[in-house]
């Protein structure tokens, strides 16, 4: 069977629980390899017992994940033109979208990459690493994952968008968990074997670039496996085409504003929390890493499902798209409550994995933990949201909530509660804005839906027969 009768089984014949589970399960199952592999550095530098060594890790998270903002920005968008195209029989304009999605990340990655290069020690000092003792393990963090690492880092994460639009979700987790695997393996080699004690910050830089590489020779070896049989395209001459660029553009913006927000609104909670201390900026460093968890869960749900939204918005089976919409939120939601629950009882363990039992920031991180859990659920449905609303094509809607999410309410809210509640009003702003997108969230879900169902309703009615009269504008009785 080739892909597009594949495609054409799985988004418009399997029972919508089946497609979601063959679609979404296993993006899920890569978002949480990928969340286990990003706290390997983590847990492994926490071994150290060093707090100014888990500080350099994670403030260098928001830069790292940058790299994932532009695989969202060209993943998100191709996806979906890709998704939509296949839903209209226009595969020609699916091998177009692949194409320009594949360039486009790769330039603005290289740009990226090397901007972070040439900038180092000023990009480490924004992110909250000023502290002597921080900055220069990560700086070395820095410079070999973003500088060194970045084309193989996006690249990963633009082919498993890519491999989902056309239903290969298990190919695109399956390279996911190849580089987690690596990563999780080569953690304590570099750091504990390879390298002499002291550098463990840059043994785990080292550790995340190679296993990047090896999930990025994995999706290669897999396109040119199905070079045969796939509606992508990488040839230069497909790579651009006015109209497809403008909405590969259009729908991945809010994708990739959604990730730089985060990383911007995380890298503001840094900077804050640097003045109470390194203490105070590990805790909340591994509690943003641990309530990670959750968020991811929901991005792979919605990533998984954008494929089957967007493909049965296109051929206007609006109510398998709406059925397909609503089961996702559902686990979505149901999963990230479990998640919560557990934070909210086990948080002192769970922190406790990646810092050192006694140490004050131990304490901090289960009290910020408990606080970031909070938002989850209403998280989980304001993304489900978003993602529709990139399936389907409309931009401006999903980037007025991605900004909404994160940058227009969380940002100003830490500046008004930091004088409120000292030290924990700066993270109470997170949960506070995730309840207030995932209202805003419903409420354009809910217009959305009854404007589609008007204009169905127009369309399907029967047009008055025009007389000479009437089409003059002279209405007859």
């Amino acid at each position: 069977m080739d892909c597009v009768k594949r495609s054409r089984a799985l988004f418009e014949d399997e029972p919508i629980a089946a497609a979601i589970f063959k679609l979404a399960m296993p993006a899920v199952a890569g978002q949480i390899i990928l969340v286990i592999y990003n706290m390997a550095d983590t847990f492994f530098v926490g071994l150290t017992g060093s707090d100014a060594m888990i500080t350099s890790v994670t403030v260098c998270m928001p830069a790292f994940m940058i790299l994932s903002a532009i695989a969202n920005l060209f993943g998100v968008g191709g996806a979906s033109a890709i998704s939509r195209a296949m839903g209209a029989g226009d595969r020609e304009r699916a091998k177009h979208a692949a194409a320009f999605a594949f360039w486009g990340c790769m330039a603005v990655t290289a740009a990226y990459s090397l901007t972070v290069l040439l900038s180092a020690d000023m990009v480490v000092d924004l992110l909250g690493g000023s502290n002597l003792t921080v900055h220069s393990h990560a700086r070395a963090y820095l410079i070999c994952t973003v500088a060194f690492g970045g084309l193989s880092t996006a690249f990963g994460g633009l082919m498993a968008h890519l491999l989902r639009a056309e239903g290969r979700s298990m190919q695109a987790s399956i390279g996911i968990a190849i580089g987690g695997a690596a990563n999780i393996a080569l953690d304590p080699l570099f750091m504990f074997v390879l390298l002499s004690p002291g550098s463990e910050p840059l043994g785990a830089a080292l550790a995340t670039m190679l296993s990047n590489v090896i999930s990025a020779m994995y999706f290669a070896f897999v396109m040119l496996k199905n070079r045969r049989n796939t509606t992508l395209s990488f040839l230069p001459k497909h790579s651009f085409i006015k109209d497809i660029a403008a909405e590969v553009l259009c729908v991945g913006l809010p994708a990739c504003l959604m990730t730089l927000c985060e990383n911007i609104s995380y890298a503001v909670l840094g900077n804050l929390m640097a003045a109470y201390g390194p203490a105070a900026q590990a805790g909340i460093g591994v509690a943003k890493k641990v309530n990670m968890l959750s968020h991811c869960i929901a991005r792979g749900m919605a990533q998984g499902v954008l494929p089957l939204i967007g493909y049965n918005f296109a051929s206007g089976d609006h109510k398998r798209m709406k059925k397909a919409a609503l089961m996702a939120a559902g686990i979505a939601v149901g999963l990230a409550s479990v998640c919560m629950g557990i934070s909210l009882i086990f948080n002192r363990e769970l922190i406790g994995l990646f810092i050192q039992h006694g140490s004050i920031s131990v304490e901090m991180g289960a009290r910020f933990l408990r606080i970031l859990c909070i938002g989850g659920p209403f998280s989980a449905l304001a993304y489900t949201v978003i993602s529709f609303f990139q399936a389907t094509g409309h931009g401006a809607r999903s980037l007025a909530l991605a900004l909404m999410r994160k940058g227009m309410l969380d940002i100003p809210l830490m500046f008004v509660m930091r004088p409120i509640i000292p030290i924990y009003g700066i993270v109470w702003a997170t949960p506070m804005a995730d309840i207030a997108c995932c209202i805003a969230a419903i409420i354009m879900y809910t217009v959305f839906l009854r404007s589609l169902s008007l204009n169905q309703k127009a369309e399907s009615e029967p047009q008055p027969r025009l007389t000479e009269n009437t089409r003059c504008g002279i209405s007859m009785p």
